[in-house]
């Protein structure tokens, strides 16, 4: 016994310095396994960077709790398996889930609440065999760090598509919009962003919402070139203080001295964020008597700078069949009016079909008298980040827009071979001057020619950047068209291409994840419903039953002998 005790004695002891030793070890290596199929939950280097700077506890309170639809569920599991991870990196880093409607009485103040932080709500239709109920949910969070604040929306919101669909483009995006939101309150704005001015842009009342979304990253302020003509130098010197130049539809033509500081800074590595029309159109100006406008080409004198830098915005104007609602009046004159919804085919809503993360799982964009755009071979890599659909094609200028197009009837035939034309375009590379082997409009000593590695984004519509106003001239969101109450994904796009010209830390190409949802489908559940609960629940009743009789029926045979 005193030999068997001692080996057994000496079995535990292994087993417990084993146990220390692994303990030990787990410690000073840190690691997570993730089995997932598609590495869901493995965080990319990005947002393990981000997670670093935490210092200070970081909390985030999610509005997604209670009784909520099916899909949403699916929504709510993820971001509390991805905070998770979140947190397993990181513990200053806490959460917690909380439903908005759990409390009656309380329940309207917190709603007025979030209201005015702009986490509005979305009531959707809950199908249920048959049966439809609504239901109000909060897909958003609220992250808190050093006394600053930031909101995160958890659902992408696609329009046209279904709530599963939106869920599923949700969960693609939810570590790259938790990581956003979180790098927006723990690192300091380092970036600084110029919108252009003296040209005859947009006035600041239709880009505030692009302004407001901006500011939260980065500084922003206010360059005029008007500065140009009396110093030039100093102007460039300027300027060359912004990481970002944002050119929102110029209405003037520009001066080659405002070419020459605008392609210098360019050379010496400043972003550039084109949003040009070569064409006069204004949806405004058809509202009159006639309900027609002429349409004709804007001079910029920007066409041999862009041609040097490898595209082309040409002057024409994109038809497409896909285009946006529009309602229009009815009926005779003299009697009540009614209106009725037509599709506009100049303002085409594009679907992007590029996998650049830039544009990745966007859903549709609206533009307004859009001109296409023709890229030059010159060593530039140039990315299509939009085009037009295939039933589309140029319309040339000038010539009269009229709302009656609306009616006319058209073919397939009509656009063979003559749509998926660009109207977004990324370019990449070293760009060479435009003022190489030139007379310089005015004299500069540190002139180069070529320049550094580079990237600037040309869209070739102005009004993709612009809100509308409401009734008190207050803007409106970015995106948002108050006419059919759809809101497109300008926003997104827009701010997108500012984050990826910016982008030092590559969180832009978290959105390049893809993960794949095992979704149910609903109509085959609906379809065998009966047959599936006798499966799962009625089966394997009746087989204990089963096994109840046999096995009393055997007891008693065995032991009534």
């Amino acid at each position: 016994m005193n030999t068997s005790n001692k080996k057994n004695g000496k079995y535990i002891l292994g087993i417990i310095t084993l146990l220390v030793f692994l303990n030990v070890l787990s410690n000073r290596f840190f690691h997570r396994f993730d089995l997932t199929k598609d590495k869901r939950y493995t965080l990319s280097a990005t947002s393990l960077n981000i997670i670093k700077q935490v210092q200070n506890p970081l909390s985030i309170k999610v509005y997604m709790q209670g009784d909520l639809p099916a899909d949403f569920k699916r929504l709510q599991q993820e971001t509390k398996q991805l905070l998770e991870e979140f947190q397993a990196y990181n513990p200053n880093i806490v959460f917690e889930f909380v439903d908005p409607l759990e409390n009656k009485d309380e329940s309207m103040d917190m709603i007025k609440e979030l209201y005015r932080k702009g986490l509005t709500p979305i009531n959707i239709t809950v199908d249920d065999k048959g049966k439809q109920s609504q239901a109000m949910v909060f897909p958003w969070a609220v992250a808190i760090y050093n006394n600053k604040e930031v909101t995160i929306p958890l659902l992408k919101n696609r329009m046209g598509a279904s709530t599963t669909q939106k869920v599923i483009g949700s969960v693609q995006h939810l570590e790259y919009s938790i990581a956003e939101g979180l790098n927006k309150i723990t690192k300091d704005k380092q970036k600084k962003v110029a919108i252009i001015k003296g040209n005859g842009e947009l006035k600041e009342a239709y880009i505030a919402k692009f302004l407001m979304q901006t500011r939260e990253s980065y500084f922003i302020g206010p360059f005029t070139l008007d500065s140009v003509a009396k110093n030039p130098i100093g102007s460039l010197a300027a300027l060359e203080k912004y990481d970002l130049a944002v050119i929102v539809k110029p209405t003037e033509t520009f001066t080659d001295a405002e070419k020459q500081v605008l392609d210098q800074y360019i050379i010496n590595g400043g972003k550039t964020l084109w949003l040009v029309d070569q064409t006069v159109a204004e949806m405004d100006s058809l509202y009159n008597a006639s309900g027609a406008t002429l349409a004709y080409p804007r001079d910029l004198n920007l066409n041999d700078l862009f041609f040097k830098y490898g595209f082309r915005i040409t002057p024409d104007l994109v038809k497409d069949e896909q285009g946006s609602p529009i309602k229009l009046a009815t009926g005779d004159p003299g009697s009540a009016a009614q209106f009725q919804e037509f599709i506009w085919k100049f303002a085409p809503q594009i679907y992007p079909t590029s996998t650049h993360p830039i544009v990745k799982n966007l859903g549709g964009i609206k533009f307004d008298f859009v001109n296409p755009i023709d890229t030059l071979k010159n060593g530039i890599k140039k990315t299509i980040l939009l085009q037009s659909s295939l039933y589309s094609k140029k319309v040339g200028t000038p010539a009269e827009i009229s709302l009656n197009s609306v009616t006319e009837q058209t073919t397939p035939a009509a656009y063979a071979d003559k749509g998926n034309l660009p109207v977004a375009v990324l370019l990449e590379g070293n760009f060479h001057s435009m003022f190489e082997n030139r007379v310089l409009p005015f004299e500069q000593k540190t002139f180069e020619n070529k320049g550094k590695n580079n990237k600037m984004i040309v869209i070739s519509d102005g009004d993709l950047i612009r809100n509308q106003l409401d009734k008190n001239d207050q803007p409106v969101e970015l995106g948002y068209d108050q006419k059919s109450g759809n809101l497109y994904d300008n926003k997104d796009f827009i701010m997108n291409c500012v984050n990826y010209l910016l982008d030092d830390n590559g969180l832009i190409n978290i959105r390049s994840k893809d993960i794949d949802l095992p979704l149910l489908d609903k109509e085959k559940v609906y379809e065998n419903y009966t047959r599936t609960q006798i499966l799962t629940i009625g089966l394997p009743i009746l087989i204990l039953v089963l096994f109840g009789v046999v096995f009393t029926f055997l007891r008693k045979r065995k032991y009534s002998k």
